[in-house]
């Protein structure tokens, strides 16, 4: 049994000493079959929200409504949750109605998809009610049930769907596949919060380019923000491996850039992207224009600064059908470094200077000549010493 399990099985005893069932559930019992790193052990139990919070002295209440209680035990959070049914769903998206039961298998078959719908028990036996196992081994991605129940429950389950085929390199059933063509209108309703996580988690996966591909055949980009009359494009967006590149920013770059997005601002804003990300994606796509087109110059680095350039490189590379080595980036890093001064802060002429050795009154100007002074530094034009900036002033005649 996986570390991660072992840590855990305190909750699952605990529980059970106290007469209730309990069970490890979902993502971590899919990756420990499939041998990838677990992340989040999930637990779900027979026990109430009440009667966890009355077994363990740390409890976090995330959701008691829905059944779920965070178990705090080591330093490490639990997520446990009572076994479950749902009724009709609203807004295709959540349920209207949450019933607790005593029944495990009527907890699982609320579940997405089959490889997500298995339980492990504290000796390590695998409970599979649906053939999760089965279709871990295939590879396949398919829902517990009909395809079109479980889209028609939450919409977002399509591009789960899709987000998996992405993350653990599987492919859709066939059954899946047509209802999430037949249903993918259904997206509309969902919240573009939402859509963003999922599509950004596509991207990442190992297995982006099927993943973006069926984003593509399956109509679903149609009802992604400002991606409708882009099809064409977004086929040749997912040629490209997008899980070469380390941040989403990068990707984001990567994906403007080749679906030919003129407003790069109000395309991320549409996605609801933060200010921060769009501050640093818009000026990636300002320098990636200019790096297309010529090497890296001392200005050029200088003005885009060293995350900027390696996130640009990056993306230039990936375009380009190659990968960014380690040398390369190493390269860019050592002739960043060489560069005289990072920023404005390490010149050593400043405004107070530049009013002393002027005698006019500040204005606009200032600005200007600094920034003349600062590029003049940055390319080697002069040293960054207060005599030899005065002696260049003074002989270019810019005071």
């Amino acid at each position: 049994m996986n570390k991660e399990f072992q840590e855990a099985l305190p909750v699952i005893r605990r529980l059970k000493e106290h007469g209730y069932e309990a069970y490890f559930v979902g993502g971590s019992v899919r990756d420990a079959l499939l041998g990838k790193k677990i992340k989040d052990v999930d637990i779900a139990s027979s026990a109430t929200p009440d009667q966890v919070r009355s077994l363990f002295s740390r409890t976090v209440d995330i959701g008691s409504e829905h059944g779920t209680m965070i178990v705090i035990l080591n330093g490490l959070h639990y997520e446990v949750t009572t076994f479950r049914t749902e009724k009709a769903y609203k807004d295709n998206r959540r349920p209207s109605e949450v019933t607790f039961v005593s029944s495990l298998k009527e907890d699982l078959k609320r579940r997405d998809f089959t490889v997500n719908a298995m339980a492990m028990d504290e000796e390590g036996t695998i409970i599979d009610y649906f053939r999760g196992r089965e279709h871990a081994d295939l590879k396949v991605i398919t829902t517990v049930g009909s395809p079109h129940e479980r889209f028609s429950e939450d919409a977002l389950r399509m591009l789960r769907a899709i987000r998996f085929v992405s993350q653990l390199e599987f492919t859709l059933s066939t059954d899946t596949l047509s209802s999430i063509r037949e249903n993918a209108q259904l997206l509309s309703k969902i919240s573009v919060e939402r859509k963003t996580m999922e599509f950004e988690k596509i991207m990442a996966g190992r297995g982006s380019e099927r993943a973006l591909k069926l984003v593509a055949d399956t109509g679903i980009y149609e009802h992604l923000p400002c991606l409708k009359t882009k099809k064409q494009q977004f086929l040749q967006l997912s040629g490209l491996p997008f899980h070469l590149l380390s941040a989403n920013e990068e990707r984001w770059t990567a994906l403007i850039y080749v679906l030919k997005i003129s407003e790069t601002e109000q395309f991320l804003r549409e996605w609801k992207l933060s200010n921060r990300q769009i501050e640093m994606i818009a000026k990636n796509i300002l320098f990636l224009k200019e790096r297309v087109n010529r090497k890296w110059t001392k200005q050029l680095l200088y003005e885009s600064g060293l995350q900027c350039a390696l996130q640009v490189e990056a993306v230039k590379n990936l375009i380009e059908g190659n990968v960014l080595s380690n040398e390369g980036r190493s390269e860019l890093k050592a002739l960043y470094q060489s560069l005289p001064i990072h920023s404005k802060n390490e010149l050593e002429f400043g405004g107070t200077d530049l009013l002393q050795l002027s005698n006019q009154k500040p204005g606009p100007w200032m600005g200007e000549l600094i920034k003349k002074i600062e590029l003049a530094v940055v390319n080697d034009e002069v040293d960054n010493s207060k005599e030899a900036i005065k002696e260049m002033l003074k002989s270019c005649n810019l005071i």
